[in-house]
């Protein structure tokens, strides 16, 4: 290492802002620490079984004993990953394949890599831009292709450090499970706002201030492709066998193994254990990760699907170089082979990940006979007239289609490359398929056609197109085509829908110079236009207002059991009335604080009643307190009527409740139950006269929402939406991910006490706990997400489309060219 490397400017930039970095990230650990003990706190203060109870206790208890040793550790260890990286920055690419060896991986080591993996994730979905972005600033700087595994800027480093040092000081997998969720948003958090302090840093020192992909981008240094199976596989030789792995720098003197790099995003087939395919088994299903959702299982197949396309063309055209080397195995931007539940917000910008291995520029005389090929077709697309006779409808998308076949034989002719010909004849392939849909109207169908030329340049210009799924351009039209597919011909003919698609289509073709960020611009566009169009009538307006209020009342409810908890805290009230005052009162206050106002006269006077039946209830030993009691008992039962009457309660069950606090009150009066002083009753009443100043936002429990529930809440007849509350019943968490994943506009199908209906997801509340889908009858159907978890999971809700429209427009157009590979060439 010479001293001029040392002494170079741009590496101590780089440095530098390492170390910012990392001093960022590390004073954000006790912040973490600090949601993670709040959770817990939470958790054990929360009703339950008596069995999750004491789980809950034991988690809070466990964290609370290893709390100090786990923030201190993970900063030593994350300092002293800092100095790792820059040994490794300062030397060079690092080791790279050629340090890799074949060792034995027990199965902790897998489930640990699992943990961080997930978390590594989380961080992806939250700084993809800011992340891609201080990449390519790096690498600028540093003049590599990319960074070291070891780079603490990787997401995947500071994940392993936590979820190293979470097990070393004590605290076990399922104690992360426990807290997981808040783990995920803390971190990824604190990464992500790290990320774009690095990047403001740079920027401010002149390093990159505009990022220009088209500068960067440079062939790859010829080689075999490597396949994501070739480094490692699943050795089944019963329990607790170990898997076999390939790790970098797992030389003879490698260090003690910690949560690897070698599987950023996502699940790794060497990390979790791939099975040997079988016999006849597509290689995408050989694959598949153990305990994946079929969400996840569906998005699996479908890259693997991408990957053969790859390896079809590459032994058609004699090698890689020059076609989809952005590599298949990138997903959401990381290096995985098996992608995760992606997350669309970060989707558009995950090429930037690659960008440092894109094929050369397009030869530009191709690309200017793409573009007068692009020219041409819209000339022509534009005499095109749709009438509302369907047989004529149908011959435009015939001739629609001719053109366009005949635009693509006419291009392949002209292209410099073999890649280039495999490009144009996949793409042609893929919107003849797309074409041919007949689930998809006429209609639009033909505005579908007028997006084969600009998806045509983005996939020249773009191979990644090909590599994953979320690109915008795809992403757009398994949208588009996810939507109209459930629409008939007149339903779309004309409608604002039919109108927002033809904007989406004539801007993309208005900017055809700029890639795949005018496919971002429209796909948030029409995803956004989504929202308004599928709510817009009367019916399912009154429905999301009713759901929106459900699940305030719902959300306020469990915040207000959650204070009256911690004020009955160390308070020895009788059982009977902290029941009464959990699961009845706290509800009451929510529907009185949605209905009237949460300072309304009437909403007060709920409150006033609260610590006034606890005053009732305790001891009354003095004369003076007894005739007070005596008083004021009338209206604080009238009260207490009251508010059972606003949710509903009446006649028999209304009175069970005032017996049960009546014989309490008569105890109290004959000084059998426990003293509370002034000042406690005091301190109560003046906390709930301002409760809403107190409340924070837990309540991640679901509470039960029934129809009656709904018309007590608005007042209004909700015989036309079929309620769905949560059941209690179990759900795996993959199932609910994948709930949290349905896009809006897709159409699904509903098998509710034995009718099966074709139904819309036109609406999700803001905290996910409430989701609308309306059927073409004009019923609504609002589940609850844990409802609506279980019936995905027992297959009573199934989408009605398997996989997305490109991916069985690729998968048609591979069936095609396995059949015949000749054609991408001729």
């Amino acid at each position: 290492m010479t001293s001029a490397r040392f002494d170079d400017p741009a590496l101590q930039l780089a440095r530098q802002t390492r170390e910012r970095f990392v001093a960022s990230t590390e004073a954000a650990i006790e912040a973490v620490a600090q949601a993670v003990r709040e959770r817990l706190d939470h958790q054990a203060m929360q009703s339950a079984t008596a069995r999750e109870m004491q789980q809950h206790r034991d988690n809070q208890l466990a964290f609370r004993g290893a709390e100090m040793n786990w923030v201190s550790q993970s900063r030593l260890h994350w300092r002293k990953a800092l100095d790792e990286s820059q040994q490794g920055s300062s030397g060079g690419s690092g080791s790279g394949l050629l340090s890799m060896r074949l060792e034995l991986v027990g199965d902790e080591v897998v489930e640990n890599n699992i943990l961080s993996s997930r978390l590594a994730l989380a961080v992806q979905d939250k700084a993809n831009f800011d992340l891609n972005d201080l990449r390519l600033r790096i690498q600028h700087l540093e003049r590599r292709d990319d960074l070291d595994a070891r780079d603490v800027l990787k997401p995947e480093v500071l994940p392993g450090v936590l979820v190293a040092q979470w097990l070393a000081a004590g605290m076990g997998r399922e104690l992360w499970l426990a807290v997981r969720e808040v783990l995920h948003a803390s971190v990824a958090e604190a990464m992500a706002t790290a990320y774009k302090e690095a990047n403001t840093f740079l920027i401010g020192q002149g390093v990159m201030p505009e990022i220009d992909l088209k500068r960067l981008v440079r062939r790859p240094v010829s080689g075999p492709a490597s396949s994501p199976g070739a480094l490692g596989g699943r050795a089944q030789t019963g329990p607790g066998t170990t898997v076999v792995s390939a790790r970098p720098g797992a030389g003879a003197g490698a260090a003690p193994s910690q949560p690897q790099a070698a599987a950023p995003m996502g699940f790794a087939p060497a990390a979790i254990g791939v099975q040997a395919a079988a016999p006849g088994t597509q290689p995408e299903e050989a694959m598949l990760p153990r305990g994946a959702s079929p969400f996840e299982l569906a998005r699996h197949r479908a890259q693997g699907m991408l990957m053969n396309l790859r390896r079809l063309v590459e032994a058609a055209i004699g090698g890689s170089a020059g076609w989809a080397d952005s590599a298949p195995q990138r997903t959401n931007g990381g290096e995985s082979g098996i992608p995760m539940v992606p997350a669309h917000a970060a989707a558009a910008r995950a090429a930037h990940a690659g960008a440092a291995t894109l094929p050369a520029p397009v030869h530009p005389a191709f690309a200017a006979a793409v573009a007068q090929a692009g020219a041409e077709y819209h000339a022509r697309a534009t005499s095109f007239v749709l009438t509302g006779d369907p047989a004529a409808a149908a011959a435009l998308v015939q001739r629609s289609a001719a053109e366009l076949r005949r635009h693509a034989n006419d291009l392949k002719k002209q292209a410099p490359t073999t890649a280039d010909k495999a490009t144009v004849e996949i793409v042609a392939l893929m919107f003849q398929a797309i074409l041919a849909e007949e689930r998809i109207p006429f209609s639009a169908r033909v505005w579908f056609a007028r997006l084969q030329m600009p998806v045509l340049r983005v996939a020249i210009a773009e191979p990644q197109f090909f590599a994953t799924l979320q690109h915008p351009a795809r992403m757009l039209i398994d949208r588009m085509g996810s939507v109209v597919m459930g629409f008939d011909a007149a339903a779309i003919s004309g409608s604002a829908l039919e109108n927002e698609i033809r904007r989406v289509v004539q801007v993309i073709e208005q900017y055809p110079e700029t890639g795949q960020r005018v496919f971002k611009l429209v796909y948030d566009e029409f995803v956004a236009f989504l929202s308004k169009y599928l709510t817009q009538n009367d019916a399912t307006q009154r429905a999301m207002s009713v759901a929106q209020q459900v699940e305030q009342k719902e959300t306020m409810a469990i915040q207000y059991t959650i204070e009256l908890r911690k004020m009955l805290n160390d308070m020895p009230v009788r059982e009977e009335i902290r029941e009464f005052l959990f699961k009845v009162w706290a509800e009451v206050l929510a529907m009185a604080a949605i209905k009237y106002g949460a300072q309304d006269e009437q909403t007060v006077v709920f409150k006033r009643a609260a610590s006034e039946l606890v005053w009732a209830a305790s001891a009354k030993p003095s004369r003076t307190d007894r005739a007070r009691v005596i008083q004021e008992l009338p209206k604080l039962l009238q009260r207490l009527r009251q508010g059972l009457e606003l949710l509903g309660v009446t006649g028999s069950a209304q009175e069970a409740h005032i017996k049960i606090i009546g014989k309490t009150l008569s105890d109290a009066f004959m000084s059998k139950t426990a003293t509370i002083s002034a000042e406690q009753i005091e301190a109560m009443a003046s906390r709930l006269a301002n409760l809403e100043d107190y409340v924070g936002e837990e309540g991640d429990a679901e509470m039960p929402i029934d129809v009656a529930s709904v018309e007590l809440l608005l007042g209004v007849d909700a015989a036309s939406i079929e309620v769905l509350p949560s059941s209690g019943a179990k759900v795996e968490e993959g199932m609910l991910a994948w709930a949290h994943e349905l896009q809006v506009g897709s159409w699904h199908l509903l098998d509710h006490n034995g009718r099966p209906s074709q139904v819309q997801f036109v609406w999700r509340s803001e905290r996910k706990r409430l989701y609308l889908f309306a059927a073409n009858d004009g019923r609504k159907f609002m589940l609850q997400a844990g409802r609506l978890a279980a019936y995905l999971q027992a297959g009573l809700l199934r989408p009605a489309e398997e996989e997305s429209l490109t991916a069985r427009a690729t998968r048609k157009a591979l069936a095609k060219l396995d059949a015949n590979p000749e054609r991408l060439l001729n």
